[in-house]
């Protein structure tokens, strides 16, 4: 997702959120990204961040009260990514990582001992999933039970919530824009589909099935086909 203003871009990693910053004076900069994170506070909160500040030349005061700001949010920053050796050097003194990979994970089966659907290819599990518990598979998922916060789906298809959807889910991570979440309650803490993560759609009552187009969640009602 974009910020209105074009200069705070956010998009999904293997190991997190990389969050680039636009031109401009750095204390403005780290002013719209604090306001950013306020507003989505669900979505960001245990979240851990890569920063890309471009040719921002970081002190170690100014690395260290932002990382600190982060921490109060309950944000983690891992790494900062610059083309200012400075700021390179910088985040190496503070511990922080400099190089990232952009690659998307390669999504793999979660060792469960539960049945597929028939003729479906589906990974199918017939339970609710509770609290950091986190299922991973290249296919279609299927949950017959809710999805409690804390609770993590990652499927390289689409994912279907027979139940209450309050946990975090990412459909599509095998970069397929065409995939969909769907759920009989649709209160998830986030939500992602292939690279995209962005805010929620507005959404009706009943069963929901959100979609991604030309880069924007849409939202809409789903009667279970």
């Amino acid at each position: 997702m974009t910020s209105q203003n074009k200069l705070i871009h956010i998009k999904g990693l293997r190991d997190g959120l990389l969050v680039s910053l636009g031109a401009g004076e750095w204390q403005m900069l780290q002013t719209l990204l604090f306001e950013q994170i306020d507003a989505q506070a669900s979505f960001f909160r245990g979240a851990r961040l890569a920063l890309d500040v471009g040719e921002q030349i970081l002190r170690v005061t100014e690395m260290s009260d932002l990382r600190d700001a982060l921490s109060e949010r309950e944000v983690s920053l891992w790494a900062v990514v610059s083309e200012s050796p400075k700021t390179v050097q910088t985040a190496q003194l503070l511990g922080l990582a400099t190089r990232i990979s952009k690659q998307r994970p390669n999504v793999q089966v979660a060792p469960a001992p539960v049945p597929e659907t028939p003729n479906s290819g589906a990974l199918w599990l017939d339970k609710t999933l509770r609290s950091g518990v986190r299922v991973e598979y290249d296919g279609n998922v299927v949950v017959v039970g809710d999805v409690n916060p804390g609770a993590e789906i990652v499927a390289g298809g689409d994912i279907l919530v027979w139940g209450r959807l309050r946990g975090a889910v990412h459909a599509g991570a095998s970069e397929k824009e065409s995939a969909s979440v769907s759920a009989l309650e649709m209160k998830p803490t986030r939500v992602q589909i292939a690279s995209e993560i962005g805010n929620l759609p507005k959404m009706g009552t009943g069963p929901q099935k959100i979609i991604l187009k030309n880069g924007k969640f849409l939202a809409k009602g789903w009667h279970g086909k």
